[in-house]
Parts: structure tokens; C-alpha cells; sequence
């Protein structure tokens, strides 16, 4: 065995995180996250980007948000791009894997839609590297994750 510290279960989901997004398609920001049972078993790996089988933003000549000037963390209605956690949930829907009870791993820190659809999952804890955009500790998000009793910790 090598002499270097093995990672701590959290450590290595959001490496895996970190890894998995390298596979996003957004032009903007890069995503992965790492779906986890509580006995530390991975139900989804995930990134962002265009729904299975659609376009992607390069190939259809850019990013629409970036075309107008769109700020960071809004009018998410007009990205084509699938966040990674809503694609960790939808993956795990798709191949019957309960989300109830579960942690994610996720490079940044989700946004609202993402917040209200990790709550009504069932998701209990959140690990995150960043934060979005310009999110701090009074964001929406943060706050219905609060009242949620959501465990938020950053890595």
C-alpha cells in the first residue's frame, strides 16, 4: 500500500464529482456530482449539459445566455443545459435507485431549482466545493436548504 493518506469517502466522491465534469457540454460552467446511500454505495455520477440525444450548445454556434449577456444564476428557462444534480435525480428515476436518505457530491453549490428538486427528492446531505455564482450563506437556496434541515458542508 502507498504511503500517501488514503481520501476520505468525501474526498473521493467529489473527485469522482470533479472528474465527471470534464464530460459537460456547457460552455459556461462545468459540473459534475456524485449521488451516494448513506452505506457509501454510488447510485449516480452526473454532469450538465443538453438532454440525451439534443444538440449541444457548441453545436449549435453558442451558449444562448452568453449571446445575451445573461448574469450568472438567471433565467435558467432559457439554458439548454441539464443541471448535474438534476441529472443525478433524473438517472436515478430512469434506472429505479431511491434518492431518499442520500448525500451529493457536487462541484458548486446548487441553485434554487436545484435546491427545491434535491429537497423533494429526499436528498438529507450536500457536499459542495464552490459556490454559485455570487451565492453566499443569506442565498435562497441556501436558506430553503436550511429550512429543509438539509446538511450542507463544504469541502
Amino acid at each position: 500500500m502507498s504511503s500517501e493518506k488514503r481520501p476520505t469517502w468525501d474526498e473521493y466522491c467529489i473527485e469522482l464529482a470533479e472528474v465527471a465534469s470534464k464530460r459537460s457540454t456547457c460552455l459556461r460552467r462545468q459540473v459534475g456530482a456524485v449521488l451516494t446511500t448513506r452505506d457509501h454505495r454510488i447510485i449516480a455520477v452526473s454532469y450538465n449539459g443538453a438532454p440525451s440525444g439534443l444538440p449541444h450548445c457548441i453545436d449549435l454556434g453558442g451558449c444562448l445566455r452568453k449571446q445575451l449577456n445573461v448574469p450568472s444564476g438567471t433565467r435558467h428557462e432559457i439554458c439548454r443545459a441539464v443541471h448535474a444534480e438534476q441529472n443525478a435525480i433524473l438517472i436515478s428515476a430512469r434506472y429505479g435507485a431511491s434518492t431518499q436518505s442520500t448525500t451529493l457530491y457536487v462541484i458548486n453549490f446548487p441553485c434554487i431549482i436545484c435546491a427545491k428538486i434535491l429537497i423533494q427528492a429526499g436528498v438529507e446531505r450536500i457536499v459542495y466545493r464552490n459556490l454559485y455564482g455570487d451565492e453566499d450563506s443569506n442565498s435562497e437556496a441556501m436558506k430553503i436548504f436550511k429550512q429543509a434541515g438539509i446538511i450542507l458542508q463544504k469541502i
